[in-house]
């Protein structure tokens, strides 16, 4: 670079620029916090800086690491106040209190999902046990150390907030990370921020700027706009103006065109029926009949309670449910019907089949594809719209797309299924590592859970597959083995699109939009 060149690029700095430029005086290399303390940058404007610099090809990041610092979560806060509600059941029945689950969750002002979590958690550790009455118990000689461990856990992490993970034992760093909210554990107690620690060096134009900027002067104070104001008083006479590098990019020039997710969705459509399926469609607004009775799921199932399904209010249930499938799947679930099963042994209440609800499943798809008198052999899949009552974090929604789909034909197997799986994981999740682990659902038998490794979140639960047992299928009048999957489509496309979080799925973030790619094909 010659001098001309040198003088222009200086005219050009930002005073942030030249601030952190003067801070490598007499320094081979500077850290992110020793630019702070140095130069009086914060930790925000030293990253534009930085970012300029870097442009310019004057800085250079020598290394970089990872900092994870841990906090409380609000939910973390709750328990450093009130306690965690494990350890608030326990003091009280050590007081010699006597109370139901429902006192819990009336009385003491406890989210429901946390009384019961808590309970089967306590229930599982042998710490505490249900009587006559529904009445709570102690154990005798329970082991309530690791609850403790926990409480005391969060104490420490709230008096040095934030801190470095790697502070801490390992066994505290394991309790931090199996409570840690964005793996999906509940509401999550601890809070992991990753902050980036650089280290920048000068490049060899950087070095001779700096010279060169020694020499003359930094300045202090510019202006990078003419405001109305300075041309009707002449104030800008008297102000040094910002002057402009020609020989940088100029801004990137957003164009239209399709948000990433709503690409991703098409690809997959297309990807299917390039497989030879067929699209199967179902509403939204579905009855417990075709959501959860028709796929052999007990209406004692603790799926069907409020906190997992989304009722419609008005109106609040259908006419009728279609026969004579009403009938055979009640069959079914009294005592089998003909289908060799002994059922569930309960008498099957229709009117609570008629009950309407937001689809939960896109599994409610295939049973009315099975009931319409598919082909044999056929190929059917559906990208269904699916509501369920979920806590918001990085890798669950209220509201998510499920791919699901059904083949059937007197040769498939549970072999075919873990083929398409294997497809899936690969060619639409574009995943590198997939596993296979066992699962059980009612409706499946044998059942199997697809889990991708995302590169960021790690270890994933894309959902669930397996082959529809006869209690599903005779019912409905298939007599043909049938298998059949569905899958989490928005945590399939966190993979693909590779971001993190899956509320960016549906960013209004238009640089997100314009510049997220997915490799296609």
């Amino acid at each position: 670079m010659n001098v001309s060149e040198h003088i222009n690029l200086l005219a050009s700095l930002h005073p942030l620029e030249s601030k952190l430029l003067l801070g490598f005086e007499g320094r081979d290399s500077l850290s992110s916090a020793d630019i702070v303390d140095v130069s009086g940058l914060d930790e925000s404007r030293l990253d534009m800086a930085s970012g300029w610099l870097q442009t310019k090809g004057l800085l250079d990041v020598k290394d970089e690491s990872v900092t994870s610092l841990v906090s409380l979560t609000e939910t973390g806060k709750a328990y450093l106040e009130n306690g965690t509600p494990e350890m608030r059941i326990i003091g009280a029945l050590r007081e010699g209190k006597q109370f139901t689950v429902k006192d819990v969750i009336q009385s003491w002002g406890m989210d429901p999902s946390e009384v019961s979590s808590a309970v089967g958690t306590l229930k599982e550790s042998k710490i505490v046990q249900i009587v006559q009455g529904g009445i709570l118990q102690l154990a005798a000689g329970a082991d309530i150390s690791s609850y403790e461990f926990l409480s005391a856990l969060i104490k420490t992490v709230a008096g040095k907030e934030p801190a470095d993970l790697s502070s801490f034992p390992e066994t505290q760093q394991a309790a931090i990370n199996a409570n840690f909210h964005k793996r999906g554990k509940g509401k999550g107690i601890f809070r992991i921020a990753e902050k980036k620690n650089r280290s920048y060096t000068l490049t060899a134009s950087g070095r001779e700027l700096l010279a060169l900027l020694k020499e003359r002067g930094a300045v202090t104070e510019e202006l990078s706009a003419l405001t109305p104001d300075m041309l009707k008083s002449g104030s800008w006479k008297n102000k040094k103006f910002r002057a402009y590098n020609i020989a940088l990019k100029p801004p990137r020039q957003g164009i239209g065109r399709k948000h990433p997710y709503k690409e991703f969705l098409d690809f997959v459509k297309y990807k299917f029926i390039g497989m030879g399926f067929e699209e199967m469609r179902g509403p939204l607004v579905e009855n417990e009949f075709w959501d959860m009775d028709a796929l052999f799921m007990p209406q004692f199932h603790p799926a069907r309670n409020i906190h997992d399904v989304y009722f419609v209010k008005e109106p609040r249930a259908c006419n009728q449910i279609e026969q004579p499938f009403a009938r055979q799947v009640a069959a079914a679930h009294k005592d089998g019907g003909k289908t060799g099963s002994t059922g569930w042994r309960y008498n099957f209440d229709l009117e609570r089949a008629k009950r309407l609800i937001l689809r939960s499943q896109g599994t409610a798809v295939s049973s009315r594809t099975l009931a319409s008198g598919p082909k044999i052999p056929g190929k059917y899949f559906s990208i269904a719209r699916c509501f369920r009552y979920d806590a918001v974090d990085a890798t669950h929604a209220p509201d998510f797309y499920q791919v699901e789909g059904i083949v059937l034909g007197e040769d498939i197997n549970f072999k075919a299924l873990l083929g398409l799986l294997k497809l899936f994981g690969q060619e639409i999740a574009k995943a590198g590592d997939f596993q296979f682990r066992p699962a059980y659902f009612p409706f499946t038998e044998p059942s199997v859970e697809l889990h991708v490794k995302h590169p960021e979140l790690g270890w994933m639960e894309l959902g669930g597959a397996g082959i529809f047992r006869p209690e599903v299928t005779k019912p409905l009048g298939v007599n043909v083995p049938v298998i059949a999957w569905g899958l989490g489509l928005d945590r399939m496309a966190m993979v693909a699109l590779g971001i993190q979080d899956i509320r960016d799925l549906f960013s209004r973030d238009l640089d997100f939009v314009r510049t997220k790619k997915i490799q296609l094909g």
